[in-house]
C-alpha cells in the first residue's frame, strides 16, 4: 500500500513539475518561441548542414559555412544507429524551454527520493535545484546543451548513490549506465568533466568508509566495479560522439599549440592560461550564491539604462574637459555589474533559504554525505576564483589531466548548485525525523547559524560600503568623485534591496524551523513554508534574467535572418531589444541572399559590415570567412590571430585571395557595401613553385608575403612527398571545380606537366580522401591551413570525400555497448525477480 502511495505521490510530483515548467515559461502556450542569441548564431553557423540533411536525407560530417570549412560535430550533427540520443529525444518531449525545466524538476526529485526515500522532501530538493538562477541565466542565452548536460547530472548521481548507499545493485547499474549514456549525448564535456572532479570526492569518501569498515570492502569493490562499468558502457553508447570530438578537439584551440610566440609554446596541449581563466569569479562575489546582486546582476540589468541616463546628464553638468570625458568613457565598462569578470549575464545566485539549509545540512546530515559534499563544494569553489586562486588553477592547468580543455572557471559552481540542494534537504530530512539527534544539539545549531548567518547578513548591510566597495579599480582610477559616488550610491542601493530580503527569508525559515522543534506548527505546514518562500525568492530572481520578453513570435526565432523590414515585423518586434537587433541587419542579410541568389557556385564572403568573427548571418546564406564557434580550427585561429587581429591591411588581401573570397561587405549594417574580389584564387589552382620552411611559424609569416597564386609554402616535413613527384609550368593547364557538396567536391584538371594542386580547402588530416581518377592518392598540407595534391600531366578527375572512419567505428562500438548494456539489464531484473519469487 505504501509503494502504492509512493507511486501516485511521485507521477502527481511530474505533473506538477510539467506545470511550473508551463507556468514559467506561459508564452509557449500562446505558439511564442523562445529567442537564444547563441540558438540564433548555430543557426546560422549550421544552416549548410541543416539543408543537406534535409535535401539528402543523410548527415553531412563536415560544413563550409564558417572558418573557411570545419568538422560539424560540434555544430549540431547526428549520427547514424545512435540510440541513447533518440531516448534522449523521447525525454525532450515538451517545447523548449519547458523541456529542460521539467528534467531539472524531475531528475531531481529522483536524487533526492534515493536519498531521503521521502517524495516530500524530495519535492521540496526539486524546486530547490530547478529554480537555481543560473539554469535561467544559461537558458536565456542559448547554452542548451549546457543545461541539457546539468539536467541529467542528479539522476547519474541518484543511480551512483543505489549503488553505493542503498545497495541496489541492478536497479543501480541500469540508472548510472542509462543517465551516464544520456548526460554525454547531451554533449557537454565541460559540465560532465565538472560533475566527476566531485564524484571523486565521493569515490573517496566510499574508500574510507571502507577501509574503515563502516561499510564491507566487498561492497565498495563490488559497487565500484558496477559504477565502473556503468560509465564505461555509458561512454560506450555514444562512442560516435566521443571518438569524432576526440579526435576533431586535437586540431583545434583546445589540442597542442602549433606556433611560437609570447602567449604559445609549440607543442604545449591546451588553450593559455589567459583564455581560461578569462571568467574568474571573485573571492567576495561568491557570496552572489546567497546575496543575488552582492557584485551586482547581469551586465545588462534594466537599472542599467536609467543609470547611464543619469550618468551622461552629469558628465555634461560636471565635466570640465575633454580629457575628462575621454577618462570617464575608458573607465566606464558595466553600470550594473561590479565583480571580477569581464561581465556576466547574471550571478550564479543558489538561494538564500538554500545555501541557510545547506549549512545546516553540513551540521545535521549524515556523515556519509556531509564529508564528501562539503569537500566537493569547497573545491569547485576555490576552482570557479580562477585568477583570484592562481596556485590551485595553475596546479589543475598543468597537471590535473584535461582541466586546460575548458574556459571560464566560473561555470564550476554547477557543481555547489546541484550539492548545496542535496546537503539541505538531506539535513532537514535528518532534523525532523532522525531522533538519535538531540533536541538540544538541533536548537543549540539551529540558533547559533541562523545567528551567525543573519549577523553577516547584517554586517553586510551596515558596513557595506566599506567592505565591498561597489567599484572596480579601474573605475576608480579614472572616473571623477561625483561620478563614482553616484555609482557607489545606486549600486548600494540594488545590493541593500537583495541582503534585505535575504535577512527577511532567512529569518522567516529559521523561525519556521524553531517553531516546528517546539511543535508550535507542524512539519507539514514548516515544509510548505519553506518551500512557498523558496520559490518566491527563486522566482522572482529568475524573472530578471529569463521572462516573457525572452519569448518571441515564432517567425523570428525560426528565421531570425530577416532580408526585409516591414511595418508588420516593426509592430511584432515593439521594444525588444533582441529583435531590434535583428532587424538592424536587415539591409546586410538582403545584400548576403543578393549574392547568393545571383552567384551559386562555391565561394566565400568576408564581412566587416558585422564583427566578421562573431557572426553567423553570412553563413546563413553563404560560405564566410568568419563565424562564430568556440571550438575552432587551430590552424584557422593561428591565421585569424596573425592577420585578421593585427589587421594587417596589406597582407589580409593576399589572405582573402588564398581563401577564395570572392565578396567583400564593407561599409556599416544600415548601409552595406558588396565589392567583388577580382582577385580571388578560386577553387583551386595549379602552381609549380614550391618553397619549404623549416616550422609552422615561418609558414603562416610567408603566406602574407607571397603570391599564393603561383608559389606554395610546405613543411619541411612534408618534402619527402615531393619524391619522384616532379614539378614543372604549364600556363594552359586549368583547375575547376565541376561538383560541390559539403563533404564531396570534384575537379576537372588539365595540364601538359605534372604539378601541385593547391585546393582552397581547409586542411583536415582525419578524414578527408583525395581520388586522382578514382585512386586514392596521399594529400598534403599548403600555406598553413589548405589542401594540396600532385597532379601528374594529362587531362584527370579530381574528387575529395570526406568519409571518417571514425564514425563506423565508433558506430559498431555505441551498437555493441547499448546491446551489452540490455542484456545485462534484462538478466538483472530476472534475478531480481527470481529473488523477490523465491523469497516469497
Amino acid at each position: 500500500m505504501t509503494k502504492n502511495k509512493n507511486l501516485i505521490y511521485s507521477i502527481v510530483c511530474l505533473v506538477f513539475f510539467m506545470v511550473i515548467g508551463y507556468l514559467y515559461a506561459y508564452p509557449v502556450l500562446s505558439g511564442k518561441q523562445l529567442f537564444q542569441h547563441d540558438i540564433v548564431q548555430y543557426k546560422g553557423g549550421a544552416k549548410e548542414l541543416l539543408d543537406y540533411r534535409a535535401q539528402y536525407g543523410k548527415e553531412t560530417y563536415w560544413s563550409n559555412s564558417m572558418f573557411g570549412g570545419m568538422p560539424t560535430y560540434q555544430m549540431g550533427s547526428q549520427f547514424r544507429g545512435d540510440v541513447i540520443k533518440q531516448i534522449d529525444n523521447l525525454l525532450n518531449f515538451l517545447p523548449k524551454p519547458v523541456n529542460y525545466l521539467f528534467l531539472l524538476f524531475s531528475g531531481f526529485f529522483l536524487l533526492g527520493y534515493v536519498a531521503v526515500r521521502n517524495w516530500k522532501y524530495a519535492l521540496l530538493g526539486a524546486l530547490f535545484f530547478g529554480l537555481s538562477t543560473y539554469f535561467y541565466i544559461i537558458i536565456a542565452a542559448g547554452h542548451n546543451g549546457k543545461v541539457h548536460t546539468i539536467a541529467y547530472f542528479a539522476p547519474l548521481l541518484a543511480g551512483i548513490l543505489l549503488v553505493y548507499i542503498r545497495k541496489k545493485y541492478v536497479v543501480g547499474f541500469i540508472v548510472t549506465t542509462l543517465f551516464m549514456g544520456l548526460q554525454i549525448a547531451a554533449n557537454h564535456p565541460q559540465m560532465t568533466y565538472y560533475l566527476f572532479l566531485a564524484l571523486a570526492f565521493l569515490f573517496i569518501s566510499e574508500l574510507i568508509r571502507a577501509i574503515q569498515k563502516k561499510t564491507p570492502v566487498k561492497h565498495f569493490v563490488i559497487s565500484s566495479g558496477i559504477i565502473a562499468l556503468a560509465c564505461i558502457l555509458g561512454v560506450g553508447m555514444n562512442s560516435q560522439r566521443i571518438m569524432a570530438n576526440a579526435e576533431y578537439v586535437t586540431e583545434t584551440v583546445r589540442g597542442k599549440q602549433i606556433l611560437d610566440n609570447e602567449r604559445h609554446t609549440a607543442d604545449k596541449s591546451g588553450m593559455d592560461k589567459e583564455s581560461i581563466l578569462m571568467w574568474s569569479y571573485g573571492k567576495l562575489e561568491t557570496l552572489n550564491l546567497f546575496i543575488p546582486r552582492l557584485m551586482g546582476g547581469g551586465s545588462n540589468e534594466p537599472e542599467g539604462k536609467e543609470m547611464m541616463e543619469t550618468i551622461q546628464q552629469l558628465v555634461q553638468e560636471n565635466a570640465q574637459s575633454q580629457a575628462e570625458v575621454d577618462n570617464i568613457v575608458r573607465g566606464l565598462t558595466n553600470m550594473t555589474y561590479w565583480g571580477d569578470q569581464p561581465g556576466t549575464s547574471g550571478p550564479a545566485y543558489q538561494g538564500a533559504i538554500v545555501v541557510f539549509l545547506a549549512i545546516l545540512g553540513f551540521f545535521f546530515a549524515w556523515k556519509k554525505y556531509r564529508y564528501w559534499i562539503l569537500g566537493a563544494s569547497v573545491l569547485t569553489i576555490m576552482l570557479a576564483w580562477g585568477s583570484n586562486l592562481m596556485f590551485l588553477s595553475d596546479f589543475f592547468i598543468d597537471v590535473v589531466p584535461f582541466y586546460n580543455k575548458f574556459r571560464a572557471p566560473s561555470s564550476i559552481l554547477v557543481v555547489v548548485e546541484l550539492l548545496f540542494p542535496l546537503i539541505a534537504i538531506i539535513g532537514l530530512y535528518r532534523f525532523y525525523t532522525d531522533e538519535t539527534l538531540d533536541h538540544s544539539y538541533k536548537k543549540k545549531i539551529l540558533t547559533n547559524v541562523s545567528a551567525v548567518v543573519l549577523g553577516i547578513i547584517l554586517i553586510l548591510l551596515i558596513f557595506g560600503k566599506s567592505l565591498l566597495g561597489f567599484h572596480t579599480d579601474n573605475e576608480k582610477t579614472y572616473l571623477p568623485p561625483y561620478l563614482l559616488d553616484y555609482l557607489v550610491g545606486e549600486r548600494f542601493s540594488m545590493f541593500r534591496t537583495d541582503a534585505i530580503k535575504t535577512l527577511l527569508f532567512v529569518a522567516i525559515v529559521a523561525a519556521t524551523l524553531w517553531l516546528s522543534l517546539n511543535k508550535k506548527i507542524s512539519q507539514n505546514l514548516a515544509l510548505i513554508v519553506i518551500a512557498a518562500v523558496s520559490i518566491f525568492d527563486l522566482w522572482t530572481v529568475n524573472q530578471r534574467y529569463l521572462n516573457e520578453d525572452n519569448f518571441v513570435d515564432a517567425v523570428f526565432a525560426e528565421n531570425p535572418f530577416q532580408t526585409e523590414v516591414t511595418d508588420l515585423l516593426i509592430d511584432k518586434v515593439g521594444d525588444n531589444r533582441e529583435l531590434q537587433g535583428l532587424l538592424i541587419n536587415a539591409n546586410v542579410n538582403k545584400t548576403l541572399e543578393t549574392i547568393a541568389e545571383r552567384d551559386k557556385g562555391h565561394y566565400r564572403i568576408y564581412n566587416q559590415a558585422i564583427n566578421p568573427f562573431g557572426e553567423t548571418n553570412t553563413s546563413y546564406f553563404k560560405s564566410s570567412v568568419g563565424g562564430y564557434h568556440a571550438v575552432k580550427l587551430r590552424r584557422y585561429d593561428d591565421l585569424i590571430g596573425e592577420y585578421f587581429t593585427k589587421m594587417d591591411t596589406v597582407k589580409i588581401p593576399k589572405i582573402l585571395n588564398m581563401l577564395n573570397t570572392k565578396y567583400m561587405i564593407f561599409g556599416d549594417v544600415q548601409e552595406p557595401q558588396a565589392v567583388p574580389n577580382p582577385h580571388a584564387n578560386g577553387n583551386a589552382w595549379f602552381v609549380s613553385d614550391v618553397e619549404f620552411v623549416k616550422t609552422p611559424n615561418e609558414e603562416i609569416r610567408r603566406i602574407g608575403e607571397i603570391d599564393s597564386k603561383k608559389t606554395a609554402i610546405i613543411a619541411a616535413s612534408d618534402q619527402n612527398y615531393f619524391d619522384g613527384k616532379p614539378l614543372a609550368a604549364d600556363s594552359t593547364a586549368y583547375l575547376k571545380l565541376t561538383k560541390y557538396k559539403a563533404d564531396e567536391l570534384e575537379f576537372s584538371a588539365q595540364s601538359k606537366t605534372p604539378q601541385l594542386a593547391v585546393f582552397s580547402e581547409i586542411y583536415y588530416p582525419k578524414g578527408w580522401k583525395v581520388f586522382v581518377d578514382e585512386k586514392e592518392v596521399p594529400y598534403i598540407k599548403a600555406n598553413y591551413l589548405l589542401r594540396a595534391v600532385h597532379v601528374p600531366a594529362g587531362i584527370h578527375t579530381v574528387r575529395m570525400v570526406f568519409e571518417p572512419e571514425v564514425i563506423e567505428k565508433g558506430k559498431l562500438i555505441s551498437t555493441i555497448s547499448f546491446g551489452f548494456f540490455l542484456l545485462l539489464s534484462v538478466g538483472g531484473g530476472y534475478f531480481m525477480f527470481r529473488q523477490r519469487k523465491s523469497k516469497e
